[in-house]
């Protein structure tokens, strides 16, 4: 399933005097065994187009194994569809600095400019589990009171946010939306692998119940 063509350009058009670069689609199949929604892309995927194959979709990769699940049976996309970054330094091995992208958390104005794009995704993909990494995709569907510490690993049944031209409303149709932490967590907190693995298993069984 593709959003159509006129929805992505629509899309880098509010985004084009903002700091991000490239446009990463999502990508899988219209009826999946659930629907996965990030951040925002990184450095390789603008590069190559496809939504975590950088080094936090190894994570993701190794998440889903554990659920038996294989990339193609799942929908991923994003909350925001370029990589927003800022320009840092880094300091090379001959003493050196050299300017660089860094990525860094999309704004809360980015993340409105791409929502009709997951807007039209979450009526269109048949997914019977909407799965958020982190807190970016958490609050994105559920509001700014939803925190990942204390949301993941429970399924949230009700309505999701979706924009309209004063900001965001509520829909009329419920979703099931089961949070759990971002694949690239564990990078800075590896303690957090525990309680992503207690994830895992609740949502296996709540697969196995759809």
């Amino acid at each position: 399933m593709k959003i159509p063509e006129s929805l992505a350009k629509e899309g880098r058009k509010k985004l084009a005097d903002y700091p991000v670069e490239g446009f990463v689609y999502g990508s899988g199949p219209q009826n999946p065994a659930m629907m996965l929604v990030g951040e925002a892309p990184g450095e390789t995927e603008i590069h190559n187009g496809i939504p975590f194959s950088g080094r936090a979709g190894k994570e993701l990769m190794k998440f889903l194994e554990k659920l038996g699940l294989q990339r193609e049976e799942v929908y991923i996309t994003a909350s925001v569809r370029s990589r927003p970054y800022r320009w840092g330094e880094k300091k090379e091995r001959d003493g050196t600095t050299t300017k660089r992208k860094y990525n860094r958390p999309p704004t809360a104005k980015e993340i409105y400019a791409h929502a009709p794009l997951l807007d039209y995704e979450i009526d269109h993909v048949n997914a019977p589990v909407i799965v958020t990494l982190g807190n970016i995709g958490l609050r994105r569907l559920k509001g700014k009171d939803y925190k990942i510490t204390e949301s993941h690993g429970q399924l949230i049944q009700g309505p999701v946010l979706r924009a309209d031209p004063d900001g965001y409303s509520w829909t009329e149709k419920e979703y099931r939306v089961f949070p759990t932490f971002h694949p690239a967590s564990v990078f800075y907190n590896r303690s957090l692998q525990d309680k992503i693995n207690e994830d895992v298993e609740t949502l296996r069984n709540i697969l196995a119940e759809t």
